[in-house]
């Protein structure tokens, strides 16, 4: 077999490393931390000239965003990775990726040599659910609950998936939001094992020696955060990790996306919240934020080193920057790296989602609802920048679109001209002609809205007043209030039913419990969470070796959840699907991705599969156990034998 080689320089030193996607040279050693099985090496090395091509992005109109001096060019196949010829007994007992507990057989352990060093006991991966569910329920505290998980998950990554995967409803709020907000403030002491890389401002110019530290090569999605907005908590710094690892968590079980193709990274620049540079337990630098050209230099580095080590197609979702730095980021890199930003996009395919699924309920088109947002941050901008889009596919003018949607930050009503300031050119594009207007009440009395959405982190920030205003105003007023976590939800679900006559229609961003209206109706509100979206979204982008991420996908995304919601749901009071269907959502919706983007020809993986939904779910994730021996067969005995003299 022919083999390609390159030069790879690296601080004066120069590696050779084959070009197919196996490497060469010394292997490291498996890890023993919280990280799964390398990658196997490309099933079809026949391919390898084509894939060339399309990891450079030759055939587009728009190129590489590094040089093609990098550690490996291609794609990987499908399989675990792993070579059973390496492994011992210890080695399965000890790495999270393949331990089994007492699931081991009999024969297993007694093969692997691991026999007496288990229970004699064996379980099946049922009765270990089962175990689980007894476990986590003896904690009454989230956060104890959260380190039970993450221990889990340290242990044994099967059960930690087909655990959260079975128990959605229950285990997401702890996987992540409201629980995952507590867990980053007191990260310092539920941080156990080795679980994502950080990188300080102090590696600058040594991003990619970092990145090379991580032990798996077949990395396919990344999570990052520079930890300046930490759901509605602000500056947490290192301490932000929590979000990165939560994410990717829900990566795996919401989408099936392989764990050892997760990486999450904190970029660790400073925080310039004052009680975490005070705190003894704080993990990160003790300093202020780096700002300016040094901060973008960083950036650029990181983005940079990603490539050249993961490849041109390895997905980078930007994840709880600060407003500052998310739109500017986004905007300079998106359509030359894979990247999104789910604080922006996310939330916007999620809450539009909701609202397009409320006009099955008010028989309104998009375009004829009037819409004010409590907040102008990343949220808020990019849910309003997509209803634009949303309405403009109606057929609607983008002027006009524009023109049904009022916003209100900190400062009143964005208007232009505005005495107080505080206008950007993304604020810029919604601000209205008309005098100042100081609170959201009087903009709510002034413009007569039909959906009002707050995503400001500012908690009760729809009073009564405001609330019954939007009963007056509306037959079926809808009301989203998306904040996290809970504590800063603008307003709780019993208060929208309550303060109209049980007629809202309510969307939350974090869990509400039922409400029963005054008629006997039982109210099940939806929750407008991000987790909808965002696996669903990157399994398709990594499945269809997506690049260019544009806004189409966003509202394809959108849509084909819209789509997903049923009658059933709608009249139960809720715009999404039961949180215990969010796996098949997943599917549907990378289909829906996956055959946009082969329609419009962003897709790099070739040929098109013949069958999108059994050539997705074929490179998804299985919880269940694999047998720990290979197999074993017969040959046949009819070789030539030597005759002894």
């Amino acid at each position: 077999m022919e083999f390609l080689s390159r030069k790879v320089k690296s601080n004066g030193q120069i590696d050779t490393r084959q070009m197919n996607g196996a490497t060469v040279g010394l292997r490291n050693k498996r890890s023993e931390s919280a990280m799964s099985p390398a990658p196997p090496a490309p099933r079809d090395k026949t391919r390898v000239p084509f894939i060339a091509g399309k990891q450079s992005l030759a055939a587009s109109d728009w190129t590489c965003t590094y040089e093609m001096d990098r550690d490996r060019i291609g794609v990987w196949g499908s399989g675990d990775g792993q070579s059973n010829s390496r492994l011992s007994g210890l080695d399965r007992l000890k790495h999270p990726g393949l331990n089994k507990g007492m699931a081991f057989s009999i024969e297993e352990r007694q093969v692997m040599g691991i026999h007496g060093l288990l229970p004699p006991r064996v379980k099946s991966q049922e009765e270990q659910v089962h175990l689980c569910k007894l476990s986590i329920e003896r904690y009454e505290d989230p956060l104890n609950k959260y380190i039970y998980l993450m221990g889990l998950l340290d242990r044994n990554e099967h059960l930690f998936y087909r655990f959260v995967g079975e128990n959605v409803a229950d285990m997401m709020p702890i996987v992540y939001t409201p629980t995952v907000g507590l867990a980053c403030q007191k990260y310092g002491l539920v941080y156990r094992r080795p679980r994502g890389l950080f990188i300080t401002i102090h590696d600058k110019g040594h991003v990619y020696d970092i990145l090379k530290n991580w032990p798996e090569t077949d990395v396919r999605a990344i999570v990052v955060t520079d930890g300046e907005r930490i759901l509605g908590l602000g500056d947490l710094g290192a301490c932000g990790m929590g979000i990165p690892v939560g994410k990717l968590a829900l990566y795996t079980a919401l989408a099936g996306i392989k764990p050892h193709q997760c990486l999450p990274i904190t970029l660790d620049v400073g925080t310039n919240t004052q009680t975490m540079l005070d705190d003894p337990l704080y993990i990160g630098l003790k300093q202020r934020r780096v700002r300016g050209a040094p901060y973008d230099e960083f950036i650029d580095e990181f983005m940079k080193a990603v490539v050249r080590r993961f490849g041109q197609n390895c997905l980078i979702q930007f994840e709880d920057f600060g407003n500052a730095n998310a739109f500017r980021l986004l905007e300079k890199y998106r359509g030359k790296y894979c990247t999104f930003n789910d604080d922006i996009q996310g939330t916007a395919a999620v809450a539009v989602a909701g609202l397009l699924a409320s006009l099955r309920v008010t028989g309104k088109k998009l375009s004829e609802n009037v819409i004010v947002f409590q907040g102008a941050g990343e949220a808020s901008l990019g849910i309003a920048g997509l209803c634009v889009m949303a309405m403009m596919a109606e057929g609607t003018e983008e002027a006009v679109a524009r023109s049904r949607i009022w916003m209100v930050d900190s400062k009143g009503l964005i208007v232009k001209d505005r005495p107080e300031g505080g206008l950007n050119e993304h604020k810029a594009k919604f601000a209205k002609d008309h005098p100042p207007v100081r609170t959201l009440a009087e903009v709510v009395s002034l413009a007569k809205p039909s959906v009002l959405i707050g995503a400001a982190a500012i908690g009760g920030a729809f009073t009564p007043e405001i609330l019954r205003c939007m009963g007056e105003n509306n037959e079926k007023p809808v009301i989203f209030a998306l904040s996290n976590p809970t504590s800063k939800a603008e307003c709780t679900a019993e208060a929208a039913y309550s303060n109209t006559d049980d007629r809202a229609i309510f969307a939350s961003g974090s869990p509400f419990p039922e409400y029963r209206a005054k008629d006997g109706r039982i109210l099940r509100p939806g929750q407008g969470n991000n987790s909808y979206i965002f696996p669903g979204l990157a399994l398709g982008i990594i499945c269809a070796g997506i690049v260019d991420i544009s806004e189409d996908f966003m509202l394809l995304a959108a849509e084909a959840l819209a789509e997903i919601v049923s009658d059933d749901d709608l009249s139960q009071g809720s715009l999404y699907p039961p949180l215990k269907d969010i796996q098949n959502c997943s599917v549907k919706i990378a289909k829906k991705i996956v055959e946009h983007a082969y329609k419009t020809g962003k897709a790099s993986v070739q040929p098109q599969p013949d069958d999108t939904e059994a050539f997705i779910r074929g490179q998804m994730y299985d919880v269940r156990y694999s047998p720990a021996v290979p197999p074993v067969y017969g040959w046949p005995n009819d070789e030539p034998h030597v005759q002894q003299m």
